[in-house]
């Protein structure tokens, strides 16, 4: 199973964290405006959109484009979000609403995304 992309939109559209985990050999225009416009074609059912937004940040959107097949995206979003309150938020030199340039939110959310590929979901010990 295969994690595409993770994108970190803020409550304003402005995309402030892009990670491409698996970069397809055709490449795809990536646009984001305000507000957010998402309109997927179905190419070979290659691609699934998840879109997660926790209660305790407002207008933060985590979006996750996987492989159909792939399960347990819900936990990897959940996962996305405590990586992000325990990297970015903490982190005294970052500011809301701004690019996440953390070398700690990376490790972690490449770790996340390599857990979620090899075992398909994530587990309650996660």
């Amino acid at each position: 199973m295969v994690i595409f992309s993770v994108y970190v939109v803020n409550k304003a559209g402005g995309l402030i964290y892009q990670y491409d985990n698996y970069v397809p050999r055709a490449e795809a225009e990536k646009t984001f405006s305000y507000p957010l416009d998402l309109v997927l074609k179905n190419h070979d059912e290659k691609v699934v959109v998840s879109f997660g937004q926790r209660d305790g940040i407002r207008g933060i959107k985590f979006i996750v484009l996987a492989d159909p097949r792939q399960s347990g995206i819900d936990a990897l979003l959940r996962k996305i979000y405590e990586i992000y309150s325990d990297f970015a938020l903490k982190n005294p030199f970052y500011s809301l609403e701004m690019p996440i340039r953390c070398e700690l939110f990376d490790q972690n959310l490449k770790g996340a995304l390599e857990i979620a590929e090899k075992a398909g979901n994530f587990g309650a010990g996660s």
